[in-house]
Order: C-alpha cells, then sequence, then structure tokens
C-alpha cells in the first residue's frame, strides 16, 4: 500500500493577488515590505535546498547504478562481490538519506509526474517479485531494456527504494514474513535477482535525476547520458524558476507568500505523515497490516529515515546552508518567541526519534515512540496553527 500524505496542503493558496501590482509585460513589481523579505528566501530554498538535495540524490544513484553494475557483471562471472555488495549498501543509505531530507517538498514535481509512489512504495508484494524472478520470459525482457521496463512496466510494489533494499540487505524468515538485519546481503544472488536489482536501480536514479532537472531545469552530461539512453524526456516544470520569480509572467505563483506557504504546508504534510503514519502505525499495530507499516525494515534504517524527514524540514524553515535567507527569518521579525518555539519542536522531535530504539521490532506500545509520536505532532501543529496564519497575515 502506498503511503499516504495525511494532511494534504492546508491553505488556500489563491487570494494574495493584492500584494503585488502588474507591470507592462506582465512581471510584477514586489510592493510590500513583506513581499520584499520573503522573496529574499526563494532562490536560496530552491539552490540550497531543493535543488542541492535532489542534486546530491541523483550523485548517490549513479554511484549506486555502477555498484549494481558491478554486482551483475561478477554474478555472472562467477566472481566474489562482498565489497562491492557492502559499497552498494553504503551508496543505498546516502540516495536514501537525500531523499528523505527531500520529503518537506514533496510537492510539485515529486507529485505532478507520481515521482514520490514511483520510488518510496512499501510494502512490497513478495507473490509478484517470486513470480517475475521466475518468469524466464519476462526476466530477459528486463535484461534487455533495464530500468525503461521497470519504469514503465512493473507496479509501484516491485520497484523503487524498497525493492533494491530487499535485494541489498539480508534479512530471514520469521513467521511467514522476511525480517531485516541491516547487514548487507549475501553473496548468493540469483542471475534473475541481479538483473532485476540492477535495473530497479537504473530506474531509480532516472527517476532522482528527473526530479533534479524539474527543478534546475539542468543536469550534468552523465545524468542526462543515462536519461537518454532509455529515451526518457525530462520534465520541463523549471518549478525553481516559477518559485524564484513569483509574480512575473508564466509562474504558476501569484506572490512570495504563496511560496513561503507552500514550503510550510509541505512541512506540515510530512510531519502529519511521520506522526501519524510512519510512527502511528506499527505503534498502534491493531491490524498485520499496521504491524508490517516500517519503512525500512531490511535495513533496519526507519528511524533514520524518520529523523531526516524532520530535518527536511528544519531545511525548509531554517535554510539548508548557514547564512541563507529563510522562512524562519520572517517568522523571527514578526514573532521571535514563535520562531523559537519552532526551532525547539523540530530539534526535540528529532531527538524523541533518534532515542528510539530498535523501532523495526519494538514498535508496538512502545513509550519512546509515543514520545516521538507527540513531539511531531506538536511540531506540526505549531507550524499549522502558528505560522500558516502568521504568513498570511
Amino acid at each position: 500500500m502506498r503511503k499516504n500524505l495525511l494532511l494534504g496542503i492546508l491553505v488556500s493558496l489563491g487570494i494574495l493577488g493584492s500584494l503585488v501590482s502588474c507591470q507592462k509585460g506582465g512581471d510584477s513589481g514586489v510592493t510590500t515590505a513583506k513581499e520584499a523579505a520573503l522573496q529574499k528566501v526563494a532562490a536560496p530554498y530552491v539552490n540550497h535546498t531543493v535543488v542541492a538535495t535532489y542534486s546530491a540524490m541523483a550523485d548517490a544513484g549513479m554511484t549506486l547504478l555502477e555498484k549494481t553494475e558491478g554486482i551483475l557483471a561478477a554474478v555472472e562471472a562467477g566472481d566474489d562481490y562482498a565489497a562491492l555488495m557492502t559499497e552498494a549498501d553504503a551508496a543505498w543509505r546516502l540516495m536514501r538519506k537525500y531523499w528523505e531530507q527531500s520529503e518537506a517538498f514533496l510537492y510539485g514535481p515529486a507529485s505532478a509526474h507520481n515521482i514520490d509512489p514511483h520510488i518510496d512504495s512499501w510494502p512490497l508484494d513478495f507473490n509478484q517479485m517470486n513470480a517475475l524472478l521466475n518468469d524466464p520470459v519476462r526476466m530477459a525482457q528486463i535484461e534487455e531494456d533495464g530500468g525503461r521496463y521497470v519504469g514503465d512496466v512493473l507496479g509501484y510494489a516491485l520497484k523503487g527504494f524498497h525493492a533494491c533494499e530487499f535485494l541489498l540487505f539480508e534479512s530471514v524468515e520469521q513467521g511467514g514474513r522476511p525480517v531485516g538485519t541491516g547487514h548487507p546481503h549475501a553473496t548468493n544472488l540469483t542471475h534473475a535477482e541481479a538483473v532485476y536489482l540492477n535495473a530497479i536501480v537504473e530506474d531509480l536514479t532516472q527517476q532522482a535525476i528527473l526530479l533534479e532537472y524539474a527543478w534546475a531545469g539542468e543536469v550534468s552530461a552523465d545524468k542526462m547520458a543515462l536519461l537518454d539512453a532509455s529515451e526518457i524526456e525530462p520534465y520541463e516544470d523549471n518549478y525553481g524558476d516559477q518559485m524564484m520569480n513569483a509574480g512575473k509572467a508564466g509562474s504558476i505563483f501569484k506572490s512570495y507568500q504563496e511560496v513561503a506557504e507552500e514550503i510550510v504546508a509541505g512541512a506540515i504534510n510530512i510531519a502529519g505523515e511521520v506522526a501519524d503514519l510512519k510512527l502511528g502505525n506499527p505503534y498502534i499495530s491493531s491490524t498485520a497490516e499496521q504491524r508490517d507499516y516500517i519503512e525500512s525494515p531490511y535495513s533496519c534504517t526507519s528511524t533514520i529515515d524518520f529523523a531526516d524527514n524532520i530535518r527536511s524540514i528544519q531545511h525548509a524553515y531554517c535554510g539548508a546552508k548557514a547564512g541563507d535567507a529563510c522562512v524562519s527569518d520572517y517568522v523571527k521579525q514578526q514573532d521571535a518567541e514563535l520562531d523559537t518555539e519552532v526551532r525547539t519542536a523540530i530539534e526535540e522531535a528529532i531527538a524523541a526519534i533518534e532515542a528510539i530504539q530498535d523501532f523495526e521490532n519494538t514498535a508496538q506500545n512502545n513509550p519512546a515512540v509515543k514520545n516521538a509520536i507527540d513531539k511531531v505532532s506538536a511540531l506540526a501543529e505549531v507550524l499549522n496553527k502558528d505560522v500558516l496564519p502568521l504568513l498570511s497575515e
């Protein structure tokens, strides 16, 4: 089942036409001190938070692809690939880190092009996966077409981070289901599994590149070559330009206030998801579905994922690069006490998540998990009930 964003965008973003005045040719002039302050936020947010994160994620994907290509070659040659498996695990963890630190900005291209569910759906469909791996006709197609076949044909429950995770990390069967150990997978992959792993990673990396391109409008030559090899056309969203040119002709944003509201609404969405679904479902565990709603069950990095989700909020609100103009600056100018409350709530949420031990096996009714839920919920509440209203004043 695809994880669902719980809260949705909580503000209406079409109410701010009075903040900007149209000039000749459709360009807008910033006419208020508020707009001038929030305008300063847009470029650092786009370049140093969003694009930098997606670029690093795609870079890690390129490394991961290189490692899985090596694993496939080793399997075919009968060579040892234990070192490559360890290196691939590290590359997966790094790519995963940047993805989780991007989840405060799942709006825009990640949602519009279904990249979020494409690469981050769980749990896996083991029955379909086993059927696929034992189907010589389909496996021949995957071997021939690689990531393009994975991206175009396979369902969400058969690709992305978690299908890759299952093949990279060792698991043992308990109670009729695989339980992860967090250790590199044993070097006993079948040829079909090695082919499948490499194709999944190729598709995963292509999707990361598409995200980078959709925000930045360009990527490096080697990344573009990977898209071209599969005849994948990049998305021409130019979403970063849309944000940085709010109020101008061609931008979907009528003002920089809308930009700031989009940033904060994205943070609220992921805070709600972490509290109510990612932490909440395993904590309740009243059904098998809730019990198995573990985000990264084979690498055993779920709490790392959750903490990085809150860091994505931190980067969105405070800026990812020291000294950057950010939403926090504006909030602090208007209400310094509120800004301190938000920053404290972020830090407390991260600390509470990182205090959880062995989440994958102990989440149900765990007081540490409940404390983390409460801290993340408090963060979502202050952003929703205090920060958004302040921005819309």
